[in-house]
C-alpha cells in the first residue's frame, strides 16, 4: 500500500521523517497531491521501477511522503523512509556550497585560476579537430577558473558521455562511470588535465568531472579531506547523520539495489560491483554520496531558507540568491548552450547558476513551474527541486540506471505545482 508513513519492520511506523502538516494548512489540496501516488505506482506494479519515495514540503513543512515497492526486490526489502539512496550527481550541489563556504572566507574566490591549487591544469589544450585516437589540438587561451568549475563551462567532460572525440578519450584513459584502478582523487585530476578540453572555457557547457575537480580544490584550500570537509562543515552542522562516500556495514540492508532496464522493460538488478563500506579513495565530490531523504531534504531546506537551518547558518542569503540565478550567457539556456545529452534537463528555459539548474523561463518549458526554481538530479533517477517562490521543495528517489530511462520531473512538477489551491 501507499502509506504516508512507512512500516519501520515491527508493525510500527518510523516517526523521525514524518508529515508535520495537513495539506490544507499550507495551501494544498490533499486528493491533487494524492495524484502523485496515482501516477508513480504502476511504475512498480508493471515492473518498471522496484520502488520509490517522493516528498512534497512547503515553509520548511513536510506535507507529502509516500513510498511504494521495494529497495530490495530480491531480498524482499520493502522502501522505508531511512533507506539509503546512490545520490550520485545530487552530491554536485553539495559540493559547490563546500567551495561557496570557501568563497564566502576568503580562501577562494571564483575568479581564482584552478591552477593556482592543481597546477596540472596550468597548460590545458583544446580539441579542434582528428579523432580520438589523433586528435589535433591548441593551446587554450582562457585559464580555467573556480566559476567554470561550478558552471560547467570548463570544456571537461565524462566518459559516459558518448558525443564528442574527448568522450572517448575519457574511455580510453578508464574514465566511463568509473575510474582507473587504485586512483584517488588527486591522480583522477592529474590524469583529466592531460586530456584535451572540449571546447575553450566560458564557450559552452558541458556535464562534467568539473565538480570533481572543484571537490579536490576545496581539499587543498581547506587542508582537509574531501569527506572531513563535508561532514565537519556540512553533514554534522545540519543533522545529516546518514550522508556520507561509504554506507557502513551495519547499515547495508537499508542501502537500496542498483536496477537497469531489462527484457520487457523490466527493473534488472545491475552489476556495479561492491558497496563501499569505509571511506574510499576516489571522493567523488560529483557523484560518490549516500544518503537518506531526510538527510537531503534538511539540506534542501537549508538553500531554501537562503544559508540557513533551525539556527544554524552555512551561507549567507545573498551568496545563495548568487548561486542560484542562471550565470549562462544572457540569450542562451542549456537547450542552446548545452551539449544536449540530458534530457528534460537541458530543456528550453533552463539556465544552469553555481551548482544548480535554473529555471528562467517556465513558459518556454511548457510546463507549470514557476521562475527561479532550482534543482538537479542523480544518474540513478533521483532528483530534487527548490521552488523559493512557492517555498516548495519536491524529491524523489529510486535506483534506475541511467536517468532518463523513465522522463519524470516535468510531469512531476505538474503534479506538484497542480496540488496548490491557496
Amino acid at each position: 500500500m501507499i502509506s504516508p508513513y512507512r512500516p519501520d519492520g515491527t508493525g510500527g511506523f518510523m516517526s523521525d521523517f514524518s508529515v508535520e502538516a495537513e495539506a490544507g494548512e499550507l495551501g494544498f489540496d490533499q486528493r491533487r497531491l494524492a495524484r502523485i501516488d496515482a501516477y508513480l505506482r504502476p511504475f512498480v506494479d508493471d515492473g518498471r521501477l522496484p520502488g520509490w519515495l517522493m516528498t512534497v514540503s512547503r515553509r520548511g513543512k513536510l506535507v507529502h511522503l509516500s513510498s511504494y515497492g521495494e529497495r530490495d526486490k530480491e531480498a524482499g526489502r520493502p522502501v522505508t523512509t531511512d533507506t539509503v539512496w546512490r545520490l550520485y550527481s545530487m552530491t554536485k550541489p553539495i559540493t559547490s556550497v563546500a567551495a561557496m563556504m570557501l568563497c564566502e572566507e576568503g580562501a577562494l574566490s571564483l575568479t581564482d585560476p584552478v591552477a593556482a591549487y592543481l597546477p596540472a591544469f596550468a597548460d590545458m589544450r583544446v580539441f579542434t579537430g582528428g579523432s580520438a585516437t589523433d586528435p589535433v589540438t591548441e593551446p587554450a587561451r582562457t585559464p580555467i577558473t573556480v566559476w567554470h568549475l561550478l558552471t560547467h563551462t570548463a570544456g571537461l567532460t565524462y566518459g559516459f558521455l558518448r558525443g564528442h572525440p574527448v568522450d572517448s578519450i575519457y574511455r580510453a584513459h578508464g574514465f566511463e562511470w568509473g575510474r582507473p584502478k587504485g586512483y584517488d582523487l588527486a591522480a583522477c585530476c592529474d590524469a583529466w588535465a592531460a586530456m584535451p578540453l572540449q571546447f575553450e572555457p566560458g564557450t559552452g557547457w558541458n556535464y562534467s568531472v568539473a565538480t570533481d575537480v572543484l571537490g579536490r580544490v576545496v581539499e587543498v584550500v581547506s587542508g582537509l579531506s574531501l569527506d572531513a570537509f563535508l561532514r565537519t562543515r556540512i553533514f554534522e552542522p545540519l543533522g545529516m547523520t546518514d550522508t556520507a562516500f561509504h554506507v557502513g556495514p551495519a547499515d547495508t540492508e537499508r542501502l537500496a539495489a542498483l536496477y537497469v532496464p531489462g527484457p520487457g522493460a523490466t527493473a534488472t538488478r545491475g552489476d556495479f560491483g561492491p558497496v563501499p563500506t569505509s571511506p574510499p579513495r576516489f571522493l567523488s565530490g560529483g557523484g560518490g554520496l549516500h544518503g537518506t531523504a531526510a538527510d537531503y531534504h534538511r539540506f534542501a531546506r537549508m538553500l531554501l531558507g537562503r544559508g540557513e537551518l533551525d539556527g544554524v547558518r552555512l551561507l549567507g542569503s545573498r551568496t545563495v540568491d548568487h548561486m542560484t540565478r542562471d550565470h549562462l550567457p544572457a540569450g542562451v539556456s542549456l537547450k542552446t548552450f548545452g551539449n544536449q545529452v540530458l534530457g528534460e534537463t537541458a530543456a528550453a528555459g533552463s539556465g544552469f547558476g553555481l551548482g544548480f539548474g535554473v529555471l528562467k523561463d517556465p513558459v518556454a518549458l511548457r510546463a507549470l513551474a514557476s521562475p527561479g526554481q532550482y534543482a538537479w538530479a542523480g544518474a540513478a533517477t533521483t532528483l530534487f527541486w527548490v521552488d523559493p517562490v512557492e517555498e516548495i521543495i519536491a524529491m524523489f528517489f529510486t535506483q534506475m540506471l541511467p536517468i532518463g530511462t523513465y522522463p519524470l520531473r516535468t510531469t512531476l512538477g505538474t503534479l506538484v505545482q497542480q496540488a496548490l489551491v491557496d
